[in-house]
Formats: C-alpha cells, structure tokens, sequence
C-alpha cells in the first residue's frame, strides 16, 4: 500500500511539473476604494497620498470546494479503495496562506493476502467522519514572470478530528450481515490507548462504536481555474493519528501505524458581491502592482529628469546645435548665439544689432556698408565732444539698441536679457550717465509710443536692475527707426523721467 502511495504522489507531482501557467490581468483596481475593507482604509488612503508605499489588501471572495473521489488506508491489512467524500470552505489569508475548514466523510476495507491469513488477520471495513482545519500554501501565487495564475498548486498541512468506526469480519456468533461485527477492542491489550473518547451506538467492553482521536493532516494538490467563478482541481490529502492509534483495520502489527488517504476531485465555486471583493487571493499574483508601476507609472514619486547641458544655456546637449555657446549669452531654440538681423554676426558680438538687408554684407562686428543715418551721427559727435565735471571722457560709448515689436510697449525676453548685462556695464561706470533715446516723430501716437517704450527701459533698469533714475537722460520721439530704442553713455546730467505728450493715446 505504501508503494501506491508513493507512485500517486509521483504522479501528482508529474502532473505539477508539466502544467504549464497562463497569464490575465492584475484582477483589481488598486485605487478602487470599494473593494477595501473598512479597517484598512487609513492604510489605502496614506497610500493613494504618497504617505505609505504599500497598497491596502482587498477584501477577497470566500472558496466553497466539494471533492468527490477514492479513500484508502495504510493498514496491517492490504486495503482496497473505497469512497470519500468532502465539503470545505477556505478564506485567504494572504497572497500565499489560506485556511480551509473541511467535513470529509471516508469509507475504506480491506483483505488480507497470503501472508497475512497466516497471521490470522481478517477482511475489514472502516466508517470514518472527520472535522478538520488545514493551512494551505500557494507554491505558485508569486511569480516574477507572469501575471495572475490559472491553475494553483499547493500544498497542506493541519489538523483533524476523526472518528472511525471499524467492522471486522468473523464468524462468531453476533456478526452482522455478511459476517462482520464492529470492533470493540475484545482481546486487544491497550485498544483504547491515545483515544480521547467513543462515541454513538451501544457500550461494549467499555468504549462505543467509534473511537474518536486526534489526527494531524497532510498533502498537496493543483487547482484549475475555468472562470471567475469555478475551478476544478486533483487533490491527495493523508491523515495520520496523533496519538499513534493503530486499530482502524481492527489489527495492531507491525512498527508503523494506521493512516487513512483521501484522493479527491474537486469543484470549488467562489462566494461573495464581486462588486465589493476580488478573486480569492491565491488567484492573484502580488507583483501585477509592482510590474504595473515600471511599465506605465500612474503612482509613484518620479524626481524630476535633468539632461545634460554643458554650456548650460537652457538648451540640452542632445539638441543643441552649438554645445560651447558663451556663459550668459542668449539662444535660440536650438542653442545657437541669437543673430536678431541674420547678418552672420552674433549678438553678443554685433555692434549693429539691426541692420538692413539692404546693408548686407556686414564686417566682423555685424556693422553694414549703409553710411550712417544723420541723426545718429550726430548723437555720436555730440557724445564723443562732452566732457566729464573733471575734464575726462565717459568711456563707456554706445551700449546697445533694443528692438520693439510693431505698435508694443512692452519689453520682449531678448530684450531683458540685453538689458541685464547692459546693467553691469552701467554700474561697471558710475561716472556716466546714459542717455535712452527713442524714436518716432510722424505723428502723436508714434511719439507717444516712442515715450512709453523709452520710459519702459528705464524702468527695468532702475526698478529691476537697481540703477539709479538720476542717471537717466530720458528723450524720446527722435527722428529715426520707430522700432528701436538706442542707450548711450554721456557725461550730460540725469534729467529724470519727462512726461508723456500725448496721454490721452497711452496704451
């Protein structure tokens, strides 16, 4: 009998290695408070808030199994199959451990062969009723390579009251039908050791028809899972009496004990709203969140990426199509030095920040081949004449020119950026004051334009730069391009801010 066992669970154990495992989705909406049991809502709502970095575990569906299959005994008797049967329940109480409650109902007999007529053994058959409580462990629930399982394989272990009711066959006066008479320990020394009672049926020789006794339970199994409802699974579950009772074919031989084998098929139908709760657990593999967040991230902490940009101009290394630009000067969206008028010639580096197409070529320095316009040459003959109180010329020349859109006040990013490092050059030359000219003379509106975008630069120097107004020479409405607005050094006195000509057209 002990070699059948071995080959079932060989079997079994083949059966397990060749199963191959399918793969569904995660099983449930992490952020589905719905199926979140009340007690573990703080721990869902400091995750879902970034303060715990654990998921709450969800409520999950009970399990109601039936088996139906062969019982057999490990006796001193050659045992025949008989018929078992079982109901169970079975909660999770985690991804991998679950507890199943179980009644089983066993019938199993025997013959003697050969050898064991000559030891005067006799036919039995055994009647046995068990309540019983295994903890099961999922061998296949977590798994690194594929989402949720479809078959579970596990394995078991707890305990079981039992009951055995044992018959033997004889033909004494008294037997019952068949010639079998129930086993009350006539004749065998110690046939009550280890019992904790007898129960049912009349009193003989002190003990009743069944004797009940502690056991302790074993085995494994593979469940398949056919829907979200039902599964069906192959089960080999063994018990073994605690106390070493050796009486279940009414013989006490040999050095090993008793044992009672239940080989079962079993249905399983999942209970509970799944409205509320998810599969049982053991249908669910852990690391579907875990695998869910590295492929598409919807909740974790991400630190803010920071490409490469060594010239550190805003414009990162792998877009930039001048990686060396100078430190402080402005680009375009791609990284190159900003050329306002396209002549070639960088900003930073022209002299003639506007020039003419019509100007085109332009020297080194971004200067056209148009001779000079008459108002401003004679600005800078009139600059390079004055003198500084203590006889000395300011040196600081022409600074820049800033450029306006059509028909705006406002200052544009590149003109900012122009103005900021005018700003240390300014405060580089404490001697000289600057001179804001603006320009547009044909009409009201073109003058009071030209004096809001006068008084716009300013503004930002003194307000943003921290230069102070004293310094200003404010003249707007100049003959010239209306678009521009020309900074020089002077050694002329600051006049301050000048009132607008034209309020009533200020913008």
């Amino acid at each position: 009998m002990a070699s059948k066992k071995v080959v079932l669970m060989g079997t079994l154990a083949l059966l397990v290695s060749t199963i191959g495992f399918a793969q569904t989705d995660f099983g449930w909406d992490w952020r589905d408070s719905s199926k979140v049991a009340v007690k573990n809502q703080p721990q869902r709502n400091e995750f879902i808030n970034n303060v715990y970095p654990y998921p709450a575990k969800p409520r999950n569906q009970w399990e109601l199994g039936f088996g139906l299959g062969i019982a057999t005994m490990s006796a001193d008797v050659k045992s025949k199959p008989g018929f078992g049967g079982s109901v169970s329940v079975r909660k999770a109480l985690s991804h991998t451990f679950s507890l199943r409650a179980s009644i089983a109902d066993l019938n199993s007999s025997g013959e003697p062969n050969t050898y064991q007529l000559t030891q005067n053994r006799v036919p039995f058959k055994t009647k046995t009723r068990q309540l019983g409580v295994d903890v099961i462990a999922s061998l296949n629930t977590l798994n690194y390579y594929r989402g949720n399982p479809k078959t579970n394989v596990y394995v078991l272990a707890g305990y079981t009251l039992s009951g055995s009711k044992v018959l033997y066959k004889t033909a004494t006066p008294g037997a019952q039908a068949g010639g079998y008479r129930i086993f009350y320990g006539l004749g065998e020394p110690g046939s009550d050791e280890g019992l904790l009672t007898t129960g049912l049926g009349a009193t003989v020789n002190g003990r009743k028809s069944y004797a009940i006794y502690n056991s302790f339970s074993a085995g494994a199994g593979i469940s398949f899972k056919l829907s979200d409802v039902v599964s069906v699974g192959l089960e080999q579950r063994f018990t073994f009496a605690a106390s070493g009772y050796d009486y279940l074919d009414a013989v006490k031989a040999g050095n090993s004990n008793d044992y009672i084998g239940q080989t079962s098929a079993r249905i399983n139908i999942n209970l509970g709203d799944r409205s509320r709760k998810v599969a049982p657990l053991w249908w669910l593999n852990p690391n579907n969140y875990l695998y869910q967040e590295i492929n598409a991230p919807k909740h974790m902490k991400l630190p803010k990426v920071k490409l490469p940009d060594v010239d550190n101009d805003g414009v990162t290394d792998q877009f930039d199509l001048e990686p060396n630009t100078p430190a402080g000067v402005a680009v375009d969206a791609h990284g190159r030095a900003k050329d306002t008028d396209g002549d070639g010639v960088p900003d930073y580096k022209d002299k003639e920040l506007i020039t003419l197409q019509s100007c085109f070529p332009v020297n080194n320095d971004g200067v056209g081949t148009c001779p000079e316009p008459a108002c401003c040459k004679e600005v800078k003959e009139m600059v390079s004449g004055l003198k500084t109180n203590s006889g000395s010329l300011c040196q600081i020349g022409e600074l820049s020119t800033i450029v306006f859109d059509k028909n705006k006040n406002k200052l544009s990013k590149e003109a900012t950026e122009t103005l900021a490092t005018l700003a240390a050059k300014i405060n580089a030359n404490p001697s000289c004051n600057i001179r804001v000219t603006g320009y547009g003379y044909t009409s009201k509106s073109a003058q009071q334009l030209s004096w809001e975008r006068v008084t716009a630069v300013i503004k930002y120097l003194t307000e943003k730069q921290g230069i102070s107004e004293s310094r200003f020479i404010f003249n707007a409405g100049a003959v010239g391009n209306e678009l521009l607005v020309s900074l020089f050094g002077t050694d002329e006195v600051g006049t301050g801010a000048a009132t607008a000509p034209h309020p009533e057209l200020k913008k």
